[in-house]
Formats: structure tokens, sequence, C-alpha cells
């Protein structure tokens, strides 16, 4: 099972601590900020603590000298770093003048050349010692040239210097710099190398549990978790940090529970307790947790979505509207990341229950600043004009839209194919769908799409050829491989050929219950009505779906079980009466239920 957790960084159990003058955010490659062109001694206006800086040396910015750098910052305005690097490294070596170190830095660094950004970066270092961003820079730019080896006389050296309040800093900042280490054998060896000297303490604890668990090595991690633990009973951080190592769901479960028992109020765990429920499928209870966190904290963003995604799962769509809609109150007076998601589940719960006007309004929130779901809120607009009976109308807000990606063309495509199908008119919809598959002949969506309606419209050889092409494009598309095994089975040719790719899409999705109603279904059309049987009782017991209902009802028909077979058709009669599959097969054997 995949792990529920979302530990809580040491970042935030040590925002308290006070933080040593290193402490500030590792530094990535090309993240220096670009420091102005400056002199290296005084200019016009400059002060006279600038002036007096003692770690800044005394050069006379000469002609030659301001020439140099002026050429260098164009150089680097035209996209010549190489110029600009030398000029600049000249001129530091020069004067002495670690600024221009920095700057040469920057431009190897923004350039992505690690070995020039190595030597400029030692160059600053020699030139300002103290230089914490150099030191910051240096050490990024080993662990990217995977020599982390120099490193670790850094990092020990920083332990050892800072005070006890600032140390645990400290360690987090080198358990990050060495996350990014290439070799992470190294880099954990290294780290628990490092960590040794303070054991003792509770944040060493902590790391060496999860760098212990990093490193796959279970037992020293629940040692080190446990010990921390110990060390801080009501700590948050230390007990997730043990359900983490536990893996086993029984046993986490016990003690988060215990734990939350203790201490109620515990929020972080609490969060976990209940993630880590809904991924059991505990639903019900994840519910009463989540439920509790809203009691402590009602308008919290997270928790609001949360049990609103859990309550569409539990089928309580009331719930739900209920807080998605104080989620996008909140958001309101809060401010934040955009609430395009929640609107838009919004408007679908509102069409569930049948209130189109609801379904636009929460569709028209969606501010056109959300580049993430705009688009979805605009097509979303069109198909429910197009439900409400003006499908031109709907056609021309889809014409309307100019979307600059290929994908983003594409779902417009399919969304203009899919109104026009679902107003009966598949001819219209199959010429909008080819056009597409001709503009975007690498969009596996769109050519799935226009296979399946090539089928529909009689077009079986252009069928076949685009589920082809989305095989040779996507190779784990189980999809593609299932519609495509399951059409010569419907149609009832090269049945062996069927079987092989059926059996292929299941591979590649064990438990996809269309996919073994896809096997039940060519089995049936070999003869092997036992084997049929058994896959499609086992898809439907799965998904209660009409047409594998339908299915399974036909082989049971054909091995004489026909009051069982009556029973699937009536029931799947009374959910989808105008399913068509259950009219042909009706049709086909001459009953009449």
């Amino acid at each position: 099972m995949k792990n529920a957790f979302v530990i809580v960084t040491l970042s935030g159990l040590l925002s308290a601590c006070a933080v040593a003058p290193s402490a500030q955010a590792p530094l990535e490659l090309a993240r220096i900020e670009p420091m102005p062109a400056s002199a290296p001694a005084r200019q016009e206006g400059e002060s006279d603590d600038a002036r007096d800086d003692p770690s800044l040396p005394k050069v006379a910015l000469d002609k030659e000298l301001l020439y140099r750098l002026m050429k260098a910052e164009l150089d680097i305005q035209a996209g010549n770093w190489q110029a600009a690097y030398l000029s600049l490294m000249d001129a530091a070596t020069r004067t002495r003048d670690p600024r221009l170190a920095r700057r040469a830095a920057e431009t190897a660094l923004q350039a992505r050349q690690v070995r020039e950004s190595m030597i400029a970066v030692r160059l600053w270092r020699e030139l300002d010692p103290s230089a914490e961003e150099a030191t910051q820079a240096y050490l990024a730019l080993l662990l990217e040239g995977g020599d982390i080896r120099e490193a670790e006389a850094i990092f020990v050296r920083r332990l050892a210097l800072v005070g006890d309040s600032a140390r645990p800093m400290a360690m987090y900042q080198a358990q990050q710099y060495l996350g990014r280490a290439r070799d992470k054998a190294a880099a954990g060896a290294m780290l628990d190398r490092m960590l040794t000297p303070y054991a003792a303490s509770f944040e060493a604890k902590i790391l060496l549990s999860q760098n212990a668990f990093a490193m796959g090595n279970k037992d020293a991690a629940l040692e080190h978790a446990r010990a921390a633990l110990a060390l801080k009973p009501d700590s948050e951080i230390a007990v997730l940090t043990q359900a983490q190592v536990l893996q086993e769901p029984g046993e986490q479960n016990a003690l988060l529970a215990a734990f939350l028992k203790a201490h109620p109020n515990a929020r972080e765990v609490r969060a976990a307790h209940a993630r880590l429920l809904v991924s059991q499928k505990q639903y019900a209870e994840a519910r009463r947790q989540f439920a509790l966190l809203l009691k402590q904290q009602p308008d919290n963003i997270s928790t609001l979505y949360a049990s609103g995604l859990l309550a569409v799962e539990l089928g309580d769509t009331a719930a739900a509207e209920t807080y998605f809609t104080r989620y996008v109150q909140v958001f309101d007076r809060s401010g934040g990341e955009e609430p395009g998601k929640v609107l838009l589940m919004l408007s679908t719960l509102a069409e569930e229950r049948k209130d189109v006007k609801a379904a636009r309004r929460w569709a028209e929130q969606v501010s056109a600043s959300d580049s993430d779901h705009y688009l979805s809120a605009q097509l979303r607009l069109a198909q429910l004009t197009a439900a409400s009976g003006n499908l031109a109308r709907a056609r021309s807000m889809l014409a309307a839209l100019k979307p600059e990606s290929a994908a983003d063309q594409a779902r417009v495509v399919l969304a203009e194919a899919h109104l026009l199908r679902d107003g009966g008119q598949l001819e219209a919809a199959y010429d909008v769908l080819a056009a597409g598959a001709k503009a975007h002949p690498a969009n596996p969506d769109l050519l799935y799409d226009f296979a399946l309606l090539a089928e529909k419209t009689g077009r079986v050889d252009v069928m076949e050829a685009s589920l082809r092409s989305v095989i040779a494009q996507v190779p784990d598309n189980h999809h593609a491989y299932n519609a495509l095994g399951y059409s010569l089975a419907e149609r009832n040719v090269r049945l062996p050929e069927a079987l092989a790719l059926i059996d292929q899409a299941l591979k590649m999705a064990p438990g996809d219950p269309f996919i073994m109603d896809s096997l039940g279904w060519v089995h049936y059309r070999m003869g092997d009505l036992d084997q049929a049987e058994t896959y499609l009782r086992r898809a439907y017991a799965l998904r209660n779906d009409v047409e594998i209902g339908v299915h399974l009802g036909e082989v049971l028909w054909h091995k004489g079980e026909k009051a069982d077979a009556q029973k699937l058709w009536r029931e799947a009669r009374a959910r989808d009466p105008k399913n068509d599959t259950l009219k042909s097969t009706l049709a086909r054997l001459h009953q009449k239920l």
C-alpha cells in the first residue's frame, strides 16, 4: 500500500529555534539572485560605510576597469556568457574584489556551466571567506558535480561551530543539501557520520530515523524514531516519523489513535491519521477525524477540501456542496490559490441535482487568471449550454476559444465532438474528430475517441488504424489494447488476436472490470461459456455496470440459466432503459421483458 504519510519536516518543528547566520535557504544552481552591476571601489554617491567596508579592496575605478565591467554586462544581456565570464574573472583576480567573483559565478550558473561556476565560486570564497552565500553555492556545486566528500568537512565544521540552539536547523540544512546528491547511498552514509556526535539530541534522532528509512534500514529507523518519541512523548513529528517507519496499516492506526487519545489537539497527527484511513477505505472513521479537525479550525482550507472529497466518495453530495461552498467563501476572504478546481466540482454537483443555473453560476466564477482551470470551466459552460438544448450556441462558445497549446486545442476538438455525439449528430462529430486527428496526430486521447466514433459510424478500418497509432505512441495504453480486442470480439473476427490484445491489456491493468468484461466476452465468442461466466461474474462483482450485466445475462442464457439471465436484464433495464447493448441483445435473442 502506498504510504499515506506526509511527514512534517523539521523546518516547521524548528521555526521557533534561534537561527544562525547560516540558516538562509539552501542555494540551488542558477538561484543566486542577480547582483546589480557595481564597481569595486567608490562611485559617485557611495556612502562612507560602503567606502570604508574592510572586506572590500581599495581599487580605483579607472576607465579600463569601467569599460570591462560595462562590456561584461552587455555580453550577459546579449547571451555571450563566455566573454562576460572571462572579463569578470580577470577583473576579480586583478582587483581581488569578491563582488566581481560573485558576478562571474552568477554568469556561469545561469549558463549551467558547472566547471566554470566552481572556479568562480572558489575564487569568491577565497576573496571573502565569511560569505555564507558563497559557501552555499559551493556546496550546491559539489553535490551537483557528484563530489560530496569535500562537502562533508564543511558540514562537520558548520555543525561544530554553531550554538546548540542553531544546530538543529544546521542539521536540517545538511539533510536538505544531501537529499539532492546523485549518490544517495554515499550521501546517506555521510549524514549518518555527521549526525552521530549529536545522536543524543531529539532532532538528530528524527533525522537519523528518516535517513535510515530512506536507506532501507527499517530496524535502525524504528529504533531512532522510538528514542525520539521517548525524549518528547508529545512530539507530533516523532510519532509521525515512527508511523511512517512502521508501514503496516494496523500498527500505524493503533499508534496514531493512542497518541490522539493522549493529545487530542495534535492537528498534524489527526490529519495524517485521517489520510491513512482514507487510503484504507475506512471512510466513515476518516470522516469523523476530519470533522474533529474542522471543529478545531472551521475555516481550514485543506480540511474543508478533504472533507468535501470524502463526502463525494461516500455519496453525500449535499455535505460535499456544503464543504466546498464554505471553501470558496473562506477563499474569497483570505485569498490564496485560485479555487477553480472546487468551483468546477460545485458545478458538477449542482448539475447532478438538476440545478443548471447553479451549475453555470459556479463555472462562471472560475477566473481567466486561473490558467489551470479556466479552459475546463469554458468547456463545461459549453456542455451545459448544449444540454439545455442550444447546441449551436454551445459550438459558437467553443469556436470563440483560442487556446495556445496543442494539447488545449485538442481538448476543444474533443469537447465539440462530444457535444455533437451526445446530440445524436454522429457524422458531424466524426468530421470534427477526423479534422482534429489530422491536426493533432500525436494526441493519443483524441485518436482514441476518433477510433471509437469511427467504429460507431461503421468505419472499422479507420478505427483499427487509429487504435494501432495510439498503441504505437503509448505502448502501455491498456484502453487501446482493450478497445481493439473487444472490437474484434464483438465482430466475431480474428478471435485469437482479440484474446491476445485483451490479455495484454489485463496485464497492464489487472483489476480493471471493463477489461475483464472484454475477456469474458471473447471467451464467449470462442465458445468457452464457463470461462466467459467466470470473468464476467468477476467483472460484475467489481463494477455493477449495465453492459457487463447484459453480457453476463447473454452467457447465462446460452448456458440454459434463462431465469437468471432475465433477472440481470431487468436490473439493467431499470437502471438504463435506453442502453443500446441491452436493446440489441434482447432483439437478437427475441426476448421481451
